[in-house]
């Protein structure tokens, strides 16, 4: 890790002979360092070891390190030239977390939290290019949670144990799309099938359950027994709309869609989520800024601010749904310019050479042993930080994009 932490510490010219700018020319004319490497290098000059990503001091499986390490593991594979310095930082942490039998260290299945299937997504990133076969080991435990999870009575699964009878947006992210990449993988006949319509299960209940017909929005969770002192009593939903947990939602759609046959029937239940989702999205943008508010029901709200999770998010949800034909081509242009304006007003150049992106939501919840209310005080009121790894992710993912394709986009790629 030494080595690693030295190169980046290098000026820029030096270590690739390229210089910055956050252009999104097309790709044969695109000499610079792109954004997303210089996300990476800046994370990983703040973090030198990746167990101490998402602010911890201590070894920890956790779906922030696989949000993150999965979004390297990405820009190593579009950009060659990065691959070796990408690949020991991100294989560092899968050792460490990782024994030599394939047990995953702090993890235990029995928790039942789908937070914990998240980082999957990167060891089978790790796994396709190494076939580690204790990577497979730690990839068939994952499955193994996903076949035991409790569920509510129409086959969701609770998003954790610990909250019962609850079905959360953020869980859709955390499962659907390592489900999805599960079945496809390592699942055939009807098996397969089975795993592929429990994913549109589980995307499909929590939509019935959290909608709200009057904005067109999705509630952050539902409690099927309608106990929770945050769940509304004749619907279990919870109070308001967090972006977050919206976004978290929209990534689920656009990821999991990848690993399903294209005439696969299911597909078509969750494009008619995602396609109006995305034409609400767009409507209450602030396309100045390239943003969303933190709580996307009470727009105007004093209080209500900007957030930049929430917003890469998005922004990574039209651009992939655009280049996959999941949402209509014009989310192309509409992703670029909100990637334009929230890199304008958003990210931060830093005196020690790295970017930042600023105002991340640090955390929200609901319940638990905080108490969390769901209520629109609540949700302004959790810290606001920068270079959280939910915002870090995403951000790298969409950058990703712009810079394989250009502003035009897969539009241009046909003609």
């Amino acid at each position: 890790m030494n080595r690693i932490f030295k190169q980046l510490c290098l000026p820029l010219a030096a270590l690739c002979g390229l210089t910055f700018t956050t252009s999104c020319s097309a790709p044969s004319q695109q000499k610079e360092t792109p954004m997303s490497f210089e996300m990476v290098k800046s994370e990983m000059q703040r973090v030198p070891e990746g167990w101490m990503l998402d602010f911890v001091d201590k070894l920890k499986w956790n779906y922030c390190h696989g949000l993150e390490t999965q979004a390297f593991l990405e820009v190593a594979d579009q950009y060659p030239q990065y691959n070796d310095i990408i690949f020991d930082y991100v294989k560092a942490y899968c050792d460490t977390i990782i024994d030599a039998a394939g047990q995953i260290r702090t993890y235990k299945l029995t928790n039942f939290t789908l937070d914990h299937i998240n980082p999957g997504k990167m060891v089978f990133k790790m796994w396709h290019r190494t076939h580690d076969p204790r990577l497979k080991t730690a990839l068939d435990t994952l499955y193994k949670q996903l076949t035991l999870h409790p569920r509510v009575a129409e086959g969701g699964f609770w998003h954790k144990k610990a909250y019962p009878h609850q079905m959360w947006l953020d869980g859709l992210y955390m499962e659907a799309p390592f489900y999805a990449e599960y079945a496809k993988t390592f699942l055939t006949g009807e098996e397969q099938a089975a795993a592929f319509d429990d994913v549109v299960r589980q995307i499909t209940v929590v939509a019935r359950h959290t909608y709200n017909p009057a904005n067109g929005l999705y509630h952050h969770a539902w409690d099927e027994k309608r106990q929770q002192f945050w769940a509304d009593p004749e619907t279990g939903k919870s109070a308001h709309v967090w972006g977050r947990a919206l976004g978290w939602y929209a990534m689920s759609m656009v990821d999991a869609l990848d690993f399903m046959p294209e005439d696969y029937p299911g597909r078509d239940s969750i494009l008619h989520i995602l396609c109006p989702l995305a034409e609400t999205l767009y409507k209450i943008e602030e396309k100045e800024y390239g943003a969303w508010y933190q709580v996307l029901d009470c727009i105007g709200r004093e209080g209500n601010y900007l957030e930049t999770t929430c917003s890469a998010m998005f922004i990574y949800t039209f651009l992939k749904g655009a280049l996959k034909g999941y949402l209509p081509q014009e989310y192309w242009t509409r992703g670029v310019e909100a990637y334009n304006n929230l890199t304008r007003h958003f990210i931060r150049h830093d005196e020690d050479g790295t970017i930042s992106i600023t105002r991340c939501c640090a955390v929200a919840g609901l319940g638990g042993k905080g108490n969390r209310s769901g209520s629109f005080e609540y949700y302004i009121s959790e810290p606001i930080r920068d270079n959280d790894p939910k915002a870090v992710g995403p951000y790298i993912m969409a950058s990703l994009l712009i810079e394989k394709y250009g502003a035009a986009g897969p539009q241009s790629l046909a003609q």
